[in-house]
């Protein structure tokens, strides 16, 4: 009896010690309006999304940027600051410890989570798989053959039913990443929209990971996964799941002749055999490729839904492009989506305003000042936000706000932008390595649907501005319900 009081009170004790440790750690209460307007949410009141508030503050202020005190968090949408941070003085301005410590759980030494020697490790090889023309080749057969045999008869299967968009594409690309990352299918665009624990696990580990970074302090998820309790018990069994799952494929490699697969773990099998960082790598990449990808086509079929007048130019171009073809339903190859320029231009336009990362963050290792004369102390998280950059009246000009493709085409040809006013692959030394495979994927996607199918967006949510979950990327609240019905004019 005395020795359970004992461990009770020793219990408490540990408790009530970290309790008034997080306590001390908190950041103090600022009456500046930015900060009473983040820690009382009165934001709200006026603003749909966090990212909608921000985009306002940095566009009422002179410098772009401003400070969240209470966050210890400086956030930017000035591109000469972008540039200082991604270019000009990259070593200062790492992912940093603090994000590691945030995303380390789930994405362990990844190349989205480190720095320094292990970062260029995998940057040196991540570039020589993914620049490869047979990985680019090897990836587009992938999709091609997803929307052939699967997007496309799930859709024609449902014509004139309600349909969540963002599920349907978020399945086909977690199916289509899979398959390039592991060489091995979910099956999770199948006909009967089957459950995935893998998926489930994926996307929920990735959801908990991302409030981690939402909380006042560190502290408060750090009693919580000491304790393993509420969220962080969840996140622990979520990210379980995932490891279990990635080392039955490893082990079921390394029993099989790899040496001859074209999937991205085999290819990274053949240069290294440290397992866990080969988990590491490939969730990483699981991480990237299907978040981005379906968030970026659930935003832009929205976008087209209010702007019909882009279907008939996508349309248009396509049929001149591929006049050859002898069915107007035919995929395109891969020269024919390049010769596409308004479809590109389309594309960019749409992840200009809605970014898939609307935000990214690094930690100031020594006390430097940005471009714009921000004094930034030494541990500071630092802030560009492409999403208040698409924006900005000063970037993009007054018609920032409507969605434009012209904007990008110069004679009628695609023309790219500066990376730093419009870092949505980020820019400089960390550019991001899968930039010309995602965008192919996403022309590949919507030309397929757009040329054989028309859309009805229910009408309240064609409408309403999106509502965005809490998240590493954007995901659309609620979905995108839209009912699909064979073209009508082919």
């Amino acid at each position: 009896m005395a020795t359970i009081l004992f461990f009770l009170i020793l219990a408490i004790s540990i408790l009530v010690l970290s309790i008034l440790f997080f306590l001390s750690r908190l950041k103090p209460y600022c009456e500046c309006e930015i900060c009473k307007g983040y820690l009382n949410s009165t934001w709200s009141l006026e603003f749909k999304n966090l990212c909608d508030w921000y985009s306002y503050l940095l566009k009422k202020s002179p410098s772009g940027t401003i400070h969240v005190h209470v966050l210890g968090n400086v956030i930017t949408a000035n591109p000469n600051n972008v540039e200082y941070m991604l270019k000009t003085n990259f070593d200062n301005f790492p992912k940093g410890k603090q994000f590691s410590t945030i995303l380390g759980d789930l994405l362990g030494r990844g190349i989205f989570a480190v720095d320094g020697e292990m970062w260029k490790f995998q940057r040196k090889m991540a570039s020589l798989e993914l620049g490869s023309v047979s990985i680019r080749s090897y990836a587009f057969d992938i999709v091609s053959d997803e929307i052939r045999n699967r997007l496309i008869p799930l859709l024609k299967s449902n014509i004139h039913t309600v349909l969540d968009l963002q599920d349907v594409l978020r399945r086909f690309s977690f199916d289509s990443i899979c398959k390039f990352s592991f060489g091995m299918d979910p099956g999770c665009l199948k006909l009967s929209l089957p459950d995935s624990d893998l998926q489930e696990s994926f996307d929920l580990a990735s959801k908990l990971s991302a409030e981690r970074a939402m909380t006042v302090s560190p502290l408060v998820w750090k009693i919580k996964r000491g304790l393993n309790i509420g969220s962080e018990k969840k996140l622990k069994e979520a990210i379980k799941k995932v490891d279990i799952l990635a080392e039955e494929v490893i082990i079921q490699k390394r029993k099989n002749d790899f040496s001859s697969q074209n999937d991205l773990l085999s290819r990274f099998m053949r240069n290294m055999d440290d397992d866990k960082l080969l988990r590491d790598i490939i969730v990483s990449f699981l991480l990237a490729g299907r978040d981005t990808v379906a968030s970026g086509l659930t935003t832009f079929f929205w976008l087209l839904a209010q702007h019909p007048h882009v279907i008939d130019e996508i349309r248009a171009e396509s049929s001149r492009v591929m006049v050859r073809r002898e069915k107007e339903t035919t995929l395109a190859s891969f020269e024919e989506i390049r010769e596409m320029h308004y479809l590109t231009a389309a594309i960019h336009e749409s992840i200009r305003l809605f970014p898939p990362v609307q935000f990214d963050s690094k930690f100031c290792q020594e006390d430097d000042t940005l471009p714009d004369g921000t004094f930034v102390a030494k541990g500071t998280r630092v802030t560009y936000h492409p999403y208040a950059m698409g924006r900005m009246d000063g970037i993009w000009g007054k018609d920032c706000l409507e969605f434009k493709p012209e904007r990008w085409l110069e004679d009628g040809v695609f023309k790219a932008q500066c990376p730093f006013k419009y870092p949505v692959f980020q820019g400089g030394v960390r550019v991001c390595l899968g930039k010309d495979l995602s965008i192919v994927e996403m022309k590949s996607v919507a030309l397929a649907l757009i040329r054989q199918f028309d859309f009805q967006v229910h009408v309240a949510t064609k409408e309403q501005a999106p509502k965005f979950m809490p998240g590493l990327t954007a995901t659309v609240r609620g979905g995108l319900p839209i009912m699909v019905q064979e073209r009508r004019e082919q």
